[in-house]
């Protein structure tokens, strides 16, 4: 978000910690909605990016009963089933369950992955002020190891889209993803809410695999090594909070103060083989691998976060809105390399403030300004086995929001500045990443959402982004940070109306521009622009059948969607159609 990648520490779900560790992609089986909270959070987020942070909120127990079902067909091999079945099992207990199965060829035809998904919920109401909500997600994926297409050198498109470098007699890999959540709210009074939670995660990265290391100076031999991995994790977080309004004289208060704690252990055991490579233009298939002699990572980290926060929101006028909030964090680290023989702790703490204005000149626009800082520990190690500093950030934003009367559009501009340092890019050494002494980012967003009239709906962003390392031992300055593009832009429109028959329909299209990014670390090759057009539609054919018809890549566009170290490139999707069916049972 806003130049920073969000794989470590970017979202939460359900205000808790959701990316921590190993973990397989998230499902949107089991999403209620995405909440984009952008622009500094720090007194609330205190591990989050300074960007803004991402909130997944999943579906909640109904004591209305509703039984959903979904079937999607593509003609790139996904078949994709899934069920959301909710209703009250007593006067005071509700409950939900989502499942999912999926399977599909992400790229090629030599590639095959498979998903499943057990999400049951629970919701008790234990008393007119008090409800324990108990969720559960069960989520295994069974897919390849796939990075992308070798990069020949920076020259993109030698090889083509569907080019598999790896064994296809590979098992695929077997990842693992079980969430436990609890959350208990009271209403303490009519203005005061408490609330307790607690989340424990467990997630598991496991198999064998030829991995490609290096692609030799010819320019068409690959490098390669037979890969067996384990990289299980553990991640617990509590939550204590409590929110309320209140009055001093003519201003209004909304005050949240808050504790919390987490501690995440990871583990790693990588043991390779002796290289056995291939030829990337003309891959010969088949051979024997070599056994796995080499332990090449042999790892256990281990992570504790405390932190106490508190925010009030006060309103001094019809106009005039004032936010402020402060945040300390402890954080602990340590990391046993059993490879190295080496052991490393460390222990760190910081205060990171929140401030914000906002003047209101009328009943449909707003005006803001905020800035504030974050703190949060780096994942594992560098290439010589020394733990990473802590990032620390200072960003500041301002903005005009408008929403007309009626709430149906709204749109947003927004410029913000962002200092970063300690952030984490991926190395030109595979599987190792470095960290840049300080990046800036600056930039300006634009986006529209909503309903033009009572046919048309619209969604619309434009934004800028520089984002660059400005001091740094080994990175220059003024080097791209990667996969950042400069511009990007996209619009969706779609005309919404009734059949004369019976039912509804919709019908849009969609445009989608990312600019040109820095392809690595060093800043020494680039991913072209590009530009991908979308179809969309569906028919309400009745209150409890949805047909809907989506072609993606309309004009089968070649493009690169993002890189991985020097080696790969991440080729976009081709064309394809999806056919969806969702009936209400």
């Amino acid at each position: 978000m806003r130049g920073f990648s969000s794989t470590d520490m970017g979202y939460l779900v359900n205000g808790f910690p959701g990316s921590r560790g190993y973990n397989p992609p998230r499902d949107t089986a089991t999403v209620q909605r995405f909440e984009f909270l952008k622009g500094p959070a720090s007194a609330i987020y205190g591990g989050s990016e300074p960007g803004g942070t991402i909130n997944i909120v999943t579906k909640k127990p109904q004591f209305t009963s509703a039984n959903v079902a979904e079937v999607s067909l593509g003609d790139r091999g996904l078949r994709r089933a899934t069920l959301d079945s909710t209703g009250a099992l007593t006067e005071t207990v509700a409950y939900r369950l989502n499942v999912m199965a999926e399977e599909g060829s992400p790229r090629s035809s030599l590639l095959h992955s498979k998903r499943h998904l057990v999400a049951p919920a629970l919701a008790w109401v234990i008393d007119s002020r008090t409800t324990l909500n108990l969720e559960s997600e069960f989520l295994r994926t069974n897919a390849p190891l796939d990075r992308g297409v070798i990069n020949v050198r920076g020259v993109l498109g030698t090889l083509p889209r569907d080019r598999v470098l790896n064994e296809p007699g590979d098992e695929n890999l077997d990842l693992s993803s079980t969430t436990h959540q609890a959350t208990l709210e009271h209403r303490l009074a009519d203005d005061w809410r408490l609330r307790i939670g607690a989340s424990y995660k467990e997630s598991s990265f496991e198999g064998e695999y030829t991995e490609a290391n290096a692609l030799a100076a010819d320019n068409r031999t690959l490098n390669r090594q037979a890969t067996w991995r384990t990289l299980p994790s553990r991640d617990t977080a509590l939550q204590a909070e409590i929110e309320g309004k209140f009055d001093t004289g003519s201003v209004g208060h909304a005050l949240l103060v808050g504790v919390e704690a987490s501690r995440l252990w990871m583990n790693t055991e990588i043991l390779r083989s002796a290289n056995y490579p291939i030829d990337i233009h003309v891959p010969v298939y088949g051979q024997p691998a070599p056994p796995l002699t080499m332990r090449t990572t042999s790892t256990d980290e281990r992570q504790r976060v405390k932190a106490v926060f508190a925010q009030d929101q006060v309103s001094l006028s019809d106009r005039w809105k004032l936010l402020a909030g402060l945040r300390w964090d402890e954080y602990s680290q340590s990391l046993d390399n059993r490879v190295a023989n080496t052991f490393a702790a460390r222990k760190q703490s910081a205060v990171t403030p929140r401030a914000g204005v906002t003047f209101l000149p009328n009943a449909w626009s707003s005006l803001y300004v905020s800035a504030g800082k974050s703190f949060r520990g780096n994942n594992g190690t560098d290439i010589a086995g020394q733990a990473f500093d802590p990032q620390r950030s200072t960003a500041y934003e301002a903005g005009w929001k408008l929403q007309l009367a009626d709430g149906r559009l709204g749109a947003t501009l927004a410029v913000y500045d962002i200092t970063k340092t300690n952030v984490l890019t991926a190395s030109d050494v595979p599987g190792y990443s470095v960290a840049a002494g300080e990046i800036k980012s600056t930039g300006f967003e634009a986006d529209v959402n909503g309903q033009v009239d009572r046919h048309w709906r619209v969604m619309g962003n434009f934004a800028g982004i520089d984002a660059r390392v400005t001091k740094d031992k080994t990175l220059a300055v003024g080097t791209r940070l990667a996969n950042v593009p400069e511009y990007s832009a996209g619009l969706l429109a779609i005309r919404e109306d009734r059949l004369p028959g019976a039912g509804r329909y919709g019908i849009g299209a969609g445009v989608n521009y990312v600019g040109e990014r820095s392809g690595n670390s060093t800043d020494t090759y680039a991913l072209p622009a590009y530009i991908t057009f979308k179809l969309v539609s569906y028919w309400q054919v009745n209150s409890r059948t949805r047909l809907s018809v989506d072609v993606h890549n309309l004009a089968n566009r070649r493009y690169y969607a993002s890189s991985w170290s020097n080696l790969y490139v991440s080729p976009g999707a081709e064309r394809s159609v999806v056919a969806r069916l969702k009936i209400d049972l």
